[in-house]
């Protein structure tokens, strides 16, 4: 069995490298898909047509074997998908909402301090009846 295992180290390791390089590239389509359907109105039509393009080149190449060409695809999504995350961020900072530079819960940019500094001792059982 051991022999086995050793024998087919090298198919195992190729095989799992598909199936990760697979599974990157299903979450970023889909990630991109979605991304598109909540803020692709925040973007470009050419940026919008130039991430769906590289979503369908890369569905297609996740239907191969074709590891390298699988990992070529999901960069150049993650490339196009760039533009629709500045959108986004774009978006984010002029809403003025949480996270656009630290406002805390405070709302004036800094953050309550609701911490309250104590000391303690600890009492023994033994002291403490003896007093």
């Amino acid at each position: 069995m051991v022999k086995d295992a050793e024998a087919h180290a090298a198919e195992d390791k190729k095989r799992r490298e598909l199936v990760d390089a697979k599974n990157s590239g299903e979450a970023l389509a889909h990630d991109a898909e979605k991304a598109l359907k909540d803020y692709g109105d925040k973007v470009a039509q050419s940026d919008r047509s130039a991430i769906e393009s590289a979503v369908a080149t890369l569905r297609t190449a996740l239907q191969g074997e074709d590891v390298e060409g699988i990992k070529a695809r999901t960069n150049d999504l993650m490339q196009a998908q760039m533009k629709l995350g500045e959108a986004m961020y774009k978006a984010q900072a002029a809403s003025g909402a949480p996270g656009d530079g630290g406002a805390g819960p405070g709302g004036d940019g800094q953050a309550k301090d609701d911490v309250i500094d104590a000391e303690f001792r600890e009492v023994d059982d033994d002291k403490k009846k003896s007093s």
